[in-house]
């Protein structure tokens, strides 16, 4: 997936550095949830929500970045999680 639009925006509405979030929904299945959890540093806020049925969670992740190209990164490894959506 080419990032260059999204990296343009966010230099648009973003100064760095800056405290980004991130959201993700992935199938309510531990070793997703692990994949998921290890895209955030030990110091990022990181909220769980079981979605009703409990077959999905939610995952937010607030964390401080230093570039528009550490979210891409981010994106990245994201997209090589199975059935991960990112919001």
């Amino acid at each position: 997936m080419d990032y260059t639009d999204l990296r343009e925006k966010l230099n648009k509405v973003h100064t760095w550095p800056t405290v980004y979030m991130f959201k993700f929904i992935v199938p309510d299945y531990p070793q997703k949830l692990a994949r998921v959890q290890e895209l955030f540093s030990a110091e990022a806020e990181v909220y769980y929500k079981s979605s009703r049925k409990g077959n999905y969670i939610s995952v937010t992740g607030k964390e401080v970045v230093l570039g528009p190209d550490e979210i891409i990164r981010k994106y990245e490894k994201a997209e090589k999680i199975n059935d991960l959506i990112a919001l």
